[in-house]
């Protein structure tokens, strides 16, 4: 937790929409290509667990990247994120337009990013997160910085705060522990 977060609580209970990046929040930043420069990219299946949490308790999920890839839009369809935005090099019109479409307001939503290309909408969000290899720029924005790097339990670290605020983390740990799942 970000020291300036104990005199100014985060309200995790109002986030109704998490927006992630990609590189470098759903996986490590790094860009692996084969001999045939196919793109491979790793996701933690905690953070993909968390996104499935999430969104049983009502917390919709986007993805908002710059770049494009096969992989991210197969990764999140099976999760059942349906809000990808792939090939956003200005994100700022898709995340007002996606938020309008929701009719959120930018107190309801948080984003997660790791670099300068994020600070657009991290700069305009009810709560903005940096991942712990977040460049300066954005460590510097963010209102909550994570004790985990992108790709590797980043985003299942902030899934967690936001089902424990908003009540639902025993309910849903009950589930796994009955095996009612």
């Amino acid at each position: 937790m970000n020291p300036s977060t104990l005199n100014n609580p985060i309200p995790w209970a109002d986030v109704k929409l998490l927006i992630l990046d990609v590189d470098g929040v759903l996986s490590d930043g790094q860009l692996y290509f084969s001999d045939q420069q196919e793109e491979q990219k790793a996701f933690s299946v905690q953070d993909g667990m968390g996104i499935r949490l999430l969104m049983r308790c009502d917390v919709q999920i986007a993805v908002i990247t710059s770049r494009a890839s096969a992989l991210v839009e197969w990764r999140m369809q099976s999760l059942g994120v349906t809000h990808i935005y792939q090939g956003a090099h200005a994100k700022l019109p898709v995340y007002q337009q996606l938020i309008d479409t929701l009719q959120l307001k930018p107190e309801e939503v948080a984003y997660m990013g790791d670099d300068w290309p994020d600070l657009p909408i991290l700069t305009r969000v009810g709560i903005p997160i940096a991942v712990a290899n977040a460049v300066l720029a954005v460590r510097q924005r963010a209102r909550y910085q994570t004790l985990l790097t992108g790709g590797h339990g980043a985003v299942r670290e902030v899934a967690d705060l936001i089902l424990h605020a908003k009540g639902y983390y025993e309910r849903e740990l009950a589930r796994y522990l009955l095996g009612d799942v």
